[in-house]
Protein backbone atom coordinates (compact mmCIF):
# COMPACT_ATOMS: atom_id res chain seq x y z
CA UNK A 1 0.00 0.00 0.00
CA UNK A 2 1.48 3.19 -0.81
CA UNK A 3 1.02 6.23 0.92
CA UNK A 4 0.58 9.55 0.02
CA UNK A 5 2.35 12.42 1.49
CA UNK A 6 -0.02 15.90 1.83
CA UNK A 7 2.22 18.80 1.71
CA UNK A 8 1.58 21.57 4.05
CA UNK A 9 -1.01 23.97 2.97
CA UNK A 10 0.49 27.89 2.51
CA UNK A 11 -1.75 29.48 4.69
CA UNK A 12 -0.87 27.14 7.43
CA UNK A 13 2.29 28.88 8.42
CA UNK A 14 3.68 32.53 8.94
CA UNK A 15 5.56 32.73 5.88
CA UNK A 16 2.73 32.07 3.73
CA UNK A 17 0.06 34.40 5.86
CA UNK A 18 3.00 37.01 4.52
CA UNK A 19 3.11 35.89 1.07
CA UNK A 20 -1.10 36.05 1.03
CA UNK A 21 -0.80 39.66 2.44
CA UNK A 22 -1.44 41.72 -0.06
CA UNK A 23 0.02 45.56 0.95
CA UNK A 24 -1.71 47.43 -2.50
CA UNK A 25 -4.85 46.97 -0.27
CA UNK A 26 -3.08 49.70 1.64
CA UNK A 27 -1.84 51.90 -0.71
CA UNK A 28 -4.15 54.99 0.45
CA UNK A 29 -1.89 54.67 3.98
CA UNK A 30 0.56 54.83 2.32
CA UNK A 31 0.03 57.08 -0.36
CA UNK A 32 -1.33 59.48 2.89
CA UNK A 33 1.61 59.22 4.53
CA UNK A 34 3.84 59.74 1.39
CA UNK A 35 1.92 63.13 0.66
CA UNK A 36 2.38 64.44 4.13
CA UNK A 37 6.00 63.58 4.58
CA UNK A 38 7.13 64.99 1.39
CA UNK A 39 4.89 68.17 2.07
CA UNK A 40 6.41 68.18 5.57
CA UNK A 41 9.63 68.64 4.11
CA UNK A 42 9.14 71.04 1.51
CA UNK A 43 7.07 73.45 3.70
CA UNK A 44 8.47 73.12 6.77
CA UNK A 45 9.58 76.63 6.64
CA UNK A 46 5.46 77.77 5.41
CA UNK A 47 4.66 76.39 8.82
CA UNK A 48 2.49 73.07 7.44
CA UNK A 49 3.52 71.36 10.32
CA UNK A 50 2.33 73.91 12.77
CA UNK A 51 -0.44 72.27 15.11
CA UNK A 52 -2.69 75.10 14.58
CA UNK A 53 -2.05 73.81 10.56
CA UNK A 54 -2.77 70.53 11.01
CA UNK A 55 -6.00 71.23 13.01
CA UNK A 56 -7.12 73.74 10.47
CA UNK A 57 -6.82 70.68 8.38
CA UNK A 58 -8.93 68.54 9.99
CA UNK A 59 -11.63 71.36 10.77
CA UNK A 60 -11.65 71.38 6.87
CA UNK A 61 -12.46 68.16 5.87
CA UNK A 62 -14.41 67.17 8.58
CA UNK A 63 -17.93 67.83 6.93
CA UNK A 64 -16.46 66.06 3.63
CA UNK A 65 -15.51 62.89 5.91
CA UNK A 66 -18.98 62.79 7.99
CA UNK A 67 -20.95 63.22 4.66
CA UNK A 68 -18.28 60.60 3.33
CA UNK A 69 -19.39 58.02 6.04
CA UNK A 70 -22.92 58.32 4.36
CA UNK A 71 -21.41 58.10 0.83
CA UNK A 72 -19.77 54.92 1.55
CA UNK A 73 -22.96 52.99 2.27
CA UNK A 74 -24.55 54.55 -1.00
CA UNK A 75 -21.95 53.51 -2.98
CA UNK A 76 -20.96 50.26 -1.35
CA UNK A 77 -24.71 49.40 -2.84
CA UNK A 78 -23.73 49.97 -6.32
CA UNK A 79 -25.78 53.80 -6.30
CA UNK A 80 -24.93 56.83 -6.20
CA UNK A 81 -25.70 60.30 -4.34
CA UNK A 82 -24.86 63.65 -6.05
CA UNK A 83 -27.46 65.68 -3.88
CA UNK A 84 -25.86 65.95 -0.74
CA UNK A 85 -23.71 69.21 -1.04
CA UNK A 86 -27.10 70.82 -1.94
CA UNK A 87 -28.75 68.46 0.77
CA UNK A 88 -25.86 70.14 3.33
CA UNK A 89 -26.69 73.69 1.92
CA UNK A 90 -30.74 73.30 2.71
CA UNK A 91 -29.79 71.96 6.20
CA UNK A 92 -27.79 74.99 7.02
CA UNK A 93 -31.17 76.97 6.16
CA UNK A 94 -33.67 75.33 7.75
CA UNK A 95 -31.44 74.61 10.79
CA UNK A 96 -30.74 78.58 10.74
CA UNK A 97 -33.79 79.69 9.88
CA UNK A 98 -36.12 77.26 12.55
CA UNK A 99 -33.32 78.29 15.63
CA UNK A 100 -34.46 82.34 15.16
CA UNK A 101 -38.07 81.28 15.44
CA UNK A 102 -38.02 78.41 17.85
CA UNK A 103 -35.01 77.78 19.48
CA UNK A 104 -31.96 75.59 19.14
CA UNK A 105 -33.51 71.69 19.73
CA UNK A 106 -36.41 72.50 17.36
CA UNK A 107 -33.51 73.80 14.91
CA UNK A 108 -31.16 71.29 15.62
CA UNK A 109 -34.39 68.32 14.95
CA UNK A 110 -35.60 70.58 11.44
CA UNK A 111 -32.18 70.31 10.14
CA UNK A 112 -32.00 66.79 11.19
CA UNK A 113 -35.71 66.52 9.65
CA UNK A 114 -34.31 68.16 6.19
CA UNK A 115 -31.71 65.75 5.50
CA UNK A 116 -33.71 62.74 6.57
CA UNK A 117 -36.70 64.15 3.86
CA UNK A 118 -34.24 65.02 0.96
CA UNK A 119 -32.51 61.19 1.22
CA UNK A 120 -36.60 59.32 1.77
CA UNK A 121 -37.53 61.40 -1.61
CA UNK A 122 -33.96 59.61 -2.87
CA UNK A 123 -35.23 56.61 -2.10
CA UNK A 124 -38.56 56.88 -2.74
CA UNK A 125 -37.73 57.36 -6.97
CA UNK A 126 -34.87 55.32 -6.17
CA UNK A 127 -36.73 52.17 -5.25
CA UNK A 128 -40.51 52.85 -5.98
CA UNK A 129 -40.44 54.42 -8.99
CA UNK A 130 -37.70 52.90 -10.27
CA UNK A 131 -35.70 55.81 -11.55
CA UNK A 132 -31.23 55.71 -11.39
CA UNK A 133 -29.94 57.25 -8.05
CA UNK A 134 -27.56 59.28 -10.89
CA UNK A 135 -30.50 60.90 -12.41
CA UNK A 136 -32.87 61.13 -9.06
CA UNK A 137 -29.84 62.73 -7.17
CA UNK A 138 -28.41 64.98 -9.67
CA UNK A 139 -32.21 66.37 -10.12
CA UNK A 140 -32.28 66.90 -6.09
CA UNK A 141 -28.94 68.65 -6.06
CA UNK A 142 -31.06 71.27 -8.43
CA UNK A 143 -33.99 71.20 -5.90
CA UNK A 144 -32.68 71.66 -2.77
CA UNK A 145 -30.16 73.94 -3.69
CA UNK A 146 -32.67 75.79 -5.30
CA UNK A 147 -35.34 75.31 -2.21
CA UNK A 148 -32.50 77.23 -0.33
CA UNK A 149 -32.00 79.87 -2.63
CA UNK A 150 -36.35 80.54 -2.77
CA UNK A 151 -36.85 80.05 0.82
CA UNK A 152 -34.04 82.99 1.92
CA UNK A 153 -33.88 85.02 -1.04
CA UNK A 154 -30.22 84.17 -1.44
CA UNK A 155 -29.64 86.00 2.06
CA UNK A 156 -27.31 84.26 4.52
CA UNK A 157 -29.23 83.32 7.65
CA UNK A 158 -27.07 84.38 10.93
CA UNK A 159 -27.16 82.04 13.74
CA UNK A 160 -26.29 83.72 17.03
CA UNK A 161 -27.18 81.31 19.00
CA UNK A 162 -24.07 80.27 21.11
CA UNK A 163 -25.49 76.97 22.37
CA UNK A 164 -25.71 75.52 18.63
CA UNK A 165 -22.48 77.13 17.61
CA UNK A 166 -20.62 75.51 20.19
CA UNK A 167 -22.24 72.05 19.82
CA UNK A 168 -21.79 72.33 16.41
CA UNK A 169 -18.62 73.03 15.12
CA UNK A 170 -16.94 76.34 16.90
CA UNK A 171 -16.85 75.20 20.60
CA UNK A 172 -13.23 72.76 21.04
CA UNK A 173 -12.73 70.03 24.11
CA UNK A 174 -9.73 71.48 25.18
CA UNK A 175 -7.31 70.92 22.67
CA UNK A 176 -9.68 68.52 20.33
CA UNK A 177 -11.48 70.65 17.92
CA UNK A 178 -15.35 69.66 18.41
CA UNK A 179 -15.16 69.34 14.60
CA UNK A 180 -12.76 66.21 15.01
CA UNK A 181 -15.30 65.03 17.88
CA UNK A 182 -17.92 65.11 15.11
CA UNK A 183 -15.47 63.18 12.54
CA UNK A 184 -14.46 60.41 15.12
CA UNK A 185 -18.17 59.66 16.44
CA UNK A 186 -19.42 59.43 12.62
CA UNK A 187 -16.49 57.29 11.35
CA UNK A 188 -16.59 55.02 14.50
CA UNK A 189 -19.68 54.41 14.15
CA UNK A 190 -20.30 53.83 10.17
CA UNK A 191 -17.40 51.41 10.76
CA UNK A 192 -19.16 49.40 13.57
CA UNK A 193 -22.46 49.25 11.20
CA UNK A 194 -20.57 48.25 8.45
CA UNK A 195 -18.55 45.26 9.19
CA UNK A 196 -20.30 43.89 12.55
CA UNK A 197 -24.10 43.90 11.71
CA UNK A 198 -26.18 42.42 9.38
CA UNK A 199 -27.42 45.58 7.69
CA UNK A 200 -23.74 46.40 6.35
CA UNK A 201 -22.87 43.06 5.37
CA UNK A 202 -26.65 43.03 3.41
CA UNK A 203 -25.56 46.46 2.36
CA UNK A 204 -22.16 44.78 0.68
CA UNK A 205 -24.22 41.91 -0.64
CA UNK A 206 -27.07 44.48 -2.34
CA UNK A 207 -23.80 46.23 -4.16
CA UNK A 208 -21.85 42.94 -4.78
CA UNK A 209 -24.35 40.73 -6.84
CA UNK A 210 -28.27 42.33 -6.52
CA UNK A 211 -29.68 39.17 -7.97
CA UNK A 212 -27.94 36.92 -5.21
CA UNK A 213 -28.97 39.10 -2.17
CA UNK A 214 -32.61 38.64 -3.64
CA UNK A 215 -32.30 34.86 -3.40
CA UNK A 216 -30.56 35.19 -0.62
CA UNK A 217 -33.47 37.01 0.97
CA UNK A 218 -31.74 40.80 1.57
CA UNK A 219 -34.87 43.18 0.68
CA UNK A 220 -31.91 44.99 -1.68
CA UNK A 221 -34.66 47.83 -2.26
CA UNK A 222 -35.20 48.60 1.72
CA UNK A 223 -31.19 48.60 1.69
CA UNK A 224 -31.37 50.65 -0.74
CA UNK A 225 -34.09 53.28 0.50
CA UNK A 226 -31.90 53.06 3.74
CA UNK A 227 -28.77 53.83 2.53
CA UNK A 228 -29.83 56.95 0.77
CA UNK A 229 -31.98 58.06 3.68
CA UNK A 230 -29.00 57.85 5.81
CA UNK A 231 -26.68 59.55 3.25
CA UNK A 232 -29.28 62.52 3.24
CA UNK A 233 -29.19 62.29 7.16
CA UNK A 234 -25.81 62.69 7.60
CA UNK A 235 -25.38 65.59 5.12
CA UNK A 236 -28.18 67.23 7.33
CA UNK A 237 -25.80 66.93 9.73
CA UNK A 238 -22.81 68.12 8.08
CA UNK A 239 -24.61 71.18 6.92
CA UNK A 240 -25.54 71.96 10.75
CA UNK A 241 -21.32 71.30 11.50
CA UNK A 242 -21.33 74.36 8.49
CA UNK A 243 -24.04 76.44 9.79
CA UNK A 244 -22.27 76.10 13.47
CA UNK A 245 -19.02 76.75 12.22
CA UNK A 246 -19.33 79.92 10.30
CA UNK A 247 -22.38 80.78 12.37
CA UNK A 248 -24.45 81.04 9.43
CA UNK A 249 -26.80 79.17 6.85
CA UNK A 250 -26.47 79.10 3.01
CA UNK A 251 -27.82 77.69 0.53
CA UNK A 252 -24.27 77.83 -1.17
CA UNK A 253 -22.91 75.80 2.21
CA UNK A 254 -21.98 72.83 0.73
CA UNK A 255 -21.22 73.93 -2.79
CA UNK A 256 -19.27 71.29 -4.98
CA UNK A 257 -19.08 68.92 -1.76
CA UNK A 258 -20.33 65.91 -3.46
CA UNK A 259 -17.75 65.53 -5.65
CA UNK A 260 -14.93 65.76 -2.84
CA UNK A 261 -17.04 63.19 -1.03
CA UNK A 262 -17.11 60.88 -3.70
CA UNK A 263 -13.34 61.04 -4.20
CA UNK A 264 -12.78 60.87 -0.81
CA UNK A 265 -14.80 57.79 -0.82
CA UNK A 266 -13.11 56.20 -3.93
CA UNK A 267 -9.48 57.19 -2.47
CA UNK A 268 -10.50 55.07 0.35
CA UNK A 269 -10.56 51.91 -1.21
CA UNK A 270 -14.72 51.45 -1.92
CA UNK A 271 -15.97 50.04 -5.00
CA UNK A 272 -17.72 52.20 -7.37
CA UNK A 273 -19.68 49.08 -8.71
CA UNK A 274 -20.41 48.35 -4.82
CA UNK A 275 -19.43 45.35 -3.30
CA UNK A 276 -16.45 46.49 -1.53
CA UNK A 277 -16.66 49.80 0.88
CA UNK A 278 -14.06 51.05 3.47
CA UNK A 279 -15.44 53.70 6.09
CA UNK A 280 -12.22 54.24 7.39
CA UNK A 281 -10.10 54.51 3.96
CA UNK A 282 -13.16 57.38 3.53
CA UNK A 283 -11.80 59.14 6.58
CA UNK A 284 -8.12 58.98 4.98
CA UNK A 285 -8.94 59.58 1.75
CA UNK A 286 -10.53 62.86 2.78
CA UNK A 287 -7.64 64.07 5.11
CA UNK A 288 -5.43 63.10 2.19
CA UNK A 289 -7.97 65.63 -0.20
CA UNK A 290 -7.18 68.55 2.70
CA UNK A 291 -3.64 67.59 2.75
CA UNK A 292 -3.59 68.68 -1.01
CA UNK A 293 -5.34 71.24 -0.81
CA UNK A 294 -3.48 72.97 2.32
CA UNK A 295 -0.27 71.87 0.78
CA UNK A 296 -1.24 73.62 -2.32
CA UNK A 297 -2.11 76.80 -0.85
CA UNK A 298 1.13 76.75 1.14
CA UNK A 299 3.50 76.62 -2.01
CA UNK A 300 1.48 79.48 -3.34
CA UNK A 301 -0.86 78.16 -6.31
CA UNK A 302 -3.87 80.00 -7.13
CA UNK A 303 -7.57 78.36 -7.16
CA UNK A 304 -7.09 77.36 -10.79
CA UNK A 305 -3.86 75.93 -10.07
CA UNK A 306 -4.99 74.08 -7.43
CA UNK A 307 -7.94 72.50 -8.89
CA UNK A 308 -5.45 70.88 -11.56
CA UNK A 309 -2.84 69.42 -9.39
CA UNK A 310 -5.56 68.43 -7.34
CA UNK A 311 -7.60 66.33 -9.36
CA UNK A 312 -4.29 64.98 -11.34
CA UNK A 313 -3.14 63.43 -8.06
CA UNK A 314 -6.95 62.14 -7.15
CA UNK A 315 -7.38 60.41 -11.04
CA UNK A 316 -3.13 59.06 -10.75
CA UNK A 317 -3.73 57.59 -6.88
CA UNK A 318 -7.38 56.11 -7.87
CA UNK A 319 -5.36 54.48 -11.24
CA UNK A 320 -2.55 53.19 -9.45
CA UNK A 321 -5.50 51.79 -6.63
CA UNK A 322 -7.49 50.48 -9.25
CA UNK A 323 -4.28 48.61 -11.54
CA UNK A 324 -2.70 47.04 -8.24
CA UNK A 325 -5.48 45.22 -6.90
Amino acid sequence: MSTTTVAPREGSSGLGRLKRLDWRQNLIFLGFVGIFVIFAVTLSSKGFLNPDNLLNIVRQTSTISVMAVGMVFVIGAAQIDLSVGSTAGLASVTAAVAISSWGTVPGILVGLATGIAVGGINGFFVTVVGVPSFLTTLGMLGIAEGAAMWATGAVPQNIVDPTFTNLFGSADIGPVPGLLVWTLVAVGLGHVVLRRTAFGRRVLATGGNTRAALFSGVNTKRVVFAVLVLSGALAGVAGMLYAGRFHTGSYQTGTGDELSVIAAVILGGTSLFGGRASVVGALIGSLMIGLLNNGLILMGLDSSQQQIASGAIIILAVAITRSSR
